[in-house]
């Protein structure tokens, strides 16, 4: 028995710890490869530390914790000495049930609650602007302060209750016998709390994700935004780095916990590790108030831009640091300091409810076409001022007046692209490579990945059927989705950004995506892969676009940026790094360009089309009217559950 036991007992430590050991171990690897260790190499720990903006969302994220869990430390103890000092039975119990609401409630409604407050009282207030650094700080000691009450309510109610009263009997204010013997007495709890608060702040995601401001990312964000190319080998290391602080944390947690039986001589040292916690609380919480007094008192020009993420240069593999760059080039030009605040998107659909909440503002944005399409005829954007973007005239005329901007009033392209097929010729059959047909191809059954989003999803098998992706006709999705239900036995799994791991590893076979992302993925396949990529002859055509969103603060600024933007080398450090099509001449007619893109990738990226303008306004996704929408939505589940 006491064999089994111990069996059983290993078998759960290696099903909680052996993710941990694997991202451990690989944190080492010579290479990207996720499933064969070639060698052991301290390089993902190097490019780590030369990541900025990595650790810059470090910072942002121990300075997020500390101030949550010194807030909270201090809130939650005050709280638990009024609620062990409660005689009222109904009290007691409503109190606790009050405290344990935030523990139980899901993330996903405190987030959006939060927002909506947060919202609801800046517009009370006429701010420009609902969430910042303060309103995320006040979200991440919302949901930390419950876990400190339950660690120091119980060593309150273990304390010897005539202490205090003794010590006031022999001449102490009720303020010194708090702080000289009921701290010591419960020290444990409210050192083993703060830790909690910490690390609980240190790892959240959802309820930051919705009470993010301009600017401030946080680490769980920034690998959030990763995976719309792939979470890199750097990312292994900072979680070793992170998961050792953790660990040191909780042994110095129990260590703490072990003493507090420990009396007599113990006394002396426990007072003045007392001094010493209090004094720390005090000069974390005045360092956050020295913090944001300067963070919001500085007299900088300030530019808050919304992009997707891993979509722009940004300093990582030795390529240019956009907006560092432009930050040193405006102050050089113009003698004035100025802030870019950048924040990222993960879904045009993400973008948009962000900004038609108003919970933030900002000043420049990069959505898709049918989503710039939807905020125009919202006013969601305002007109551009040409005269101040004048490397506009380096935009090819191919990408004026497309069906989203007829009149060319609002936007400056960025990049653009075309969907075609992904596939490994090491497992695919180069004569079966042709058109659609291989994603439907019986003889693949297992091996083919199809988007998880209704839109593209459709539009694979509407191309494949020879109908328009934005018919109104409820008969034509119907039978687009009859040709999805034919396809779903032979599907292995309906994904987004997991596409990369599982084409680069091997695990997939066939899937559809966009061009740029399948030179991502060749970069980073594993031995074994052999990856090609195809044009199907109907297909998805695409552009991104720099707007000016209407609740914008700086469009002077935000104009000089979009044109900062199409000048020559950060267009082409931003194009070489996202591997996207870009529409600027001064790009695409660059001899060192297409020397470092290579023969390949420009016949890839750049297809030869005649008139591009005819086959995108053809082939673009266009935006659809709500009802038609709700009824893909409610077409498309049917799909996933059927």
């Amino acid at each position: 028995m006491k064999k089994a036991s111990k069996i059983y007992t290993a078998l759960i430590m290696i099903f909680l710890f052996a993710p941990i050991a694997i991202l451990l171990v690989f944190s080492f690897n010579s290479s990207k490869s996720l499933s064969v260790f070639s060698g052991f190499s301290l390089d993902w720990y190097r490019e780590l530390f030369k990541d900025a903006e990595t650790l810059r969302a470090v910072s942002n994220t121990l300075l997020l914790a500390l101030s949550a869990a010194a807030i909270s430390t201090v809130m939650g103890t005050a709280a638990a000495v009024g609620i062990n000092k409660l005689r009222s039975r109904f009290m007691r119990t409503a109190m606790d049930s009050v405290t344990n609401i935030p523990m139980i409630n899901p993330d996903i409604i405190t987030g959006i609650s939060l927002m909506l407050m947060f919202v609801f009282v800046g517009k009370l207030f006429g701010a420009a602007t609902s969430l910042n650094f303060v309103t995320m700080l006040i979200a991440h000691v919302t949901f930390c302060l419950p876990y400190v009450i339950l660690q120091v309510l119980p060593k309150l109610q273990q304390m010897d209750k005539s202490l205090p009263e003794a010590a006031m009997d022999l001449g102490c204010t009720p303020l010194r016998a708090f702080l000289k013997v009921e701290i010591p007495e419960i020290l444990p709890g409210v050192i083993t709390g703060m830790i909690m608060a910490f690390t609980l702040s240190l790892d959240d995601f959802v309820i930051s994700y919705f009470t993010a401001g301009n600017g401030f990312e946080t680490l769980p964000i920034r690998i959030y935004n990763m995976t719309k190319k792939t979470v890199t080998p750097k990312m292994y290391a900072l979680a070793t780095i992170i998961f050792f602080v953790i660990l040191a944390l909780l042994i110095l947690s129990n260590l703490v916990d072990t003493d507090s039986g420990k009396q007599g001589a113990k006394h002396t040292e426990r007072s003045r590790g007392t001094k010493i916690a209090i004094y720390g609380i005090i000069a974390a919480i005045t360092a956050i108030c020295v913090f944001v007094f300067v963070r919001t008192g500085s007299d900088v020009r300030v530019l808050n831009v919304y992009n997707w993420g891993e979509y722009i240069s940004d300093g990582s593999d030795d390529s240019l640091d956009t907006i560092d760059a432009f930050e040193e080039w405006y102050e050089a030009e113009y003698g004035q300091k100025v802030k870019v605040n950048y924040t990222t998107f993960a879904s045009n659909e993400d973008m948009y409810a962000k900004l038609s909440s108003g919970a933030v503002s900002f000043d420049v944005i990069i959505p898709s076409d049918y989503m710039i399409s939807r905020l125009k005829e919202e006013d969601m954007l305002l007109p551009l001022d040409y005269s101040n973007i004048p490397n506009y005239q380096y935009i090819s005329d191919s990408f004026r007046g497309l069906y989203y901007d007829p009149n060319d009033e609002y936007t400056v392209p960025y990049t653009y692209g075309v969907v075609g097929i992904i596939y490994n010729a090491n497992v695919v059959d180069e004569a079966d490579a042709t058109d659609w047909d291989l994603m439907w191809n019986e003889k693949y059954s297992g091996e083919i990945l199809q988007f998880n989003n209704s839109r593209d999803g459709f539009g694979t098998a509407q191309y494949k059927l020879g109908i328009s992706v934005n018919t109104a006709d409820h008969a034509e999705w119907e039978r687009a989705l009859e040709e999805l239900k034919a396809q779903r036995p032979l599907v292995k799994s309906y994904v987004m950004d997991e596409i990369y791991n599982m084409m680069e590893s091997g695990e997939g076979a066939i899937a559809a995506y966009y061009a740029g992302d399948y030179f991502t993925m060749l970069d980073n396949q594993a031995d074994g892969v052999d990856l090609r990529f195809y044009y199907p002859e109907r297909t998805n055509y695409f552009v991104d676009a720099m707007c000016i969103p209407s609740c914008c603060q700086d469009k002077e600024l935000a104009e000089i940026f979009i044109n900062y933007m199409l000048s020559e080398e950060p267009a082409i450090a931003n194009a070489e790094y996202i591997y996207y099509a870009s529409p600027n001449s001064l790009v695409y007619d660059s001899e060192q360009y297409r020397e470092d893109l290579g023969e390949y990738a420009m016949s890839v990226l750049y297809p030869e089309i005649e008139d591009f303008s005819v086959l995108y306004n053809e082939y673009a996704y266009r935006s659809l009217d709500s009802d038609l929408l709700s009824y893909i939505t409610s077409l498309w589940e049917t799909l996933k559950i059927s």
